[in-house]
């Protein structure tokens, strides 16, 4: 899911991906990717399921509740075992389709051993990509950070990345210079963070975690792949800390809201996605607010009003 639309001249996103819902395309050796029909401001094209491997195979995120996708994923592996479902998290666009697939594959379904908090959704709104969780999903294996999962011909790191979900995981082909990173790093825009169940504080430790490791090329939960994926994932961090001190200096002017902040901070965004933009700056005054950077009178919340309590070098 995205956060912003800033301008291609400020933040270098690749949206360049014609691959057609149902196709399957072979990216690398090994590696085939099936987008989903569920394209959204959030989602860009749809998400994007993988094949792992060959004759026995991984799925990674089986997407939406859409039969219509299953049959294609299960299309595109006829004639081959799947013996392996990973979920990266529990979002709507992420996991709902996986009893589908497990029913008609018989896989074992792996995924953070975390429970997700479901996020806040407005009573008789709907639940969308950004607003709500599977909360059915049930893992037959519940992973730990650092455990890693054998196939046929692959081996699978899970390494936990929580923050724009509490129970984001991303896996690593060991040996193979290639992570699939969910929606925790996309080459198409940046990722909604949002509160309870996102933490900017988390998301931020987990971008720090991804750059002390060798992968390179990052296969995503929307969108094309990320190549020179560390340069990337640095630029990620200096967005998120460009976007922090845009808060700080509307909030050095006087107290504000997030409407308020947001008008002033992301110019231009598109209309459909003033909500995300919201939620993701809730998330970082949260952590301003814990950092004591920032104040608010009672918890932090999505209506509250901020208030700048640090000196601005």
């Amino acid at each position: 899911m995205t956060d912003d639309n800033q301008k291609e001249e400020v933040f270098s996103f690749n949206r360049n991906f014609p691959l057609p819902p149902g196709m399957v395309e072979e990216v690398v050796p090994g590696v085939r990717r099936v987008v989903c029909n569920n394209p959204s401001p959030f989602t860009f094209t749809g998400t994007v399921s993988y094949i792992v491997g060959r004759g026995e195979v991984a799925l990674i995120d089986p997407g939406p509740d859409d039969e219509a996708h299953a049959n294609a994923l299960l299309e595109a592996v006829r004639g081959e075992r799947v013996t392996h479902i990973f979920v990266t998290h529990t979002h709507i666009d992420h996991s709902p389709n996986t009893p589908r697939l497990k029913a008609a594959t018989r896989a074992i379904v792996y995924a953070d051993g975390n429970p997700l908090i479901s996020r806040r959704v407005a009573a008789g709104g709907p639940r969308t990509s950004e607003g709500g969780g599977d909360t059915t999903f049930q893992a037959d294996v519940k992973l730990l950070d650092g455990q890693t999962v054998t196939g046929k011909d692959w081996a699978l790191q899970a390494i936990s990345t929580p923050g724009h979900a509490s129970n984001h995981m991303v896996f690593a082909w060991v040996g193979r210079n290639i992570l699939f990173s969910g929606d925790h790093v996309m080459g198409w825009s940046t990722s909604i963070v949002s509160p309870p169940d996102g933490s900017m504080h988390d998301y931020m430790q987990s971008l720090e975690k991804l750059l002390c490791r060798d992968e390179d090329l990052y296969f995503c939960g929307h969108g094309p792949e990320v190549r020179d994926a560390k340069a990337y994932v640095s630029y990620l961090k200096r967005h998120r800390i460009a976007r922090e001190n845009s808060i700080l200096r509307r909030l050095a002017k006087g107290p504000a809201d997030i409407p308020t902040i947001v008008r002033a901070s992301y110019i231009g965004i598109d209309p459909r996605l003033v909500s995300g933009a919201q939620r993701s700056v809730f998330a970082h005054l949260e952590d301003l607010v814990a950092r004591k950077l920032v104040a608010t009178d009672g918890e932090p919340g999505i209506n509250s009003v901020y208030r700048l309590v640090a000196v601005l070098a």
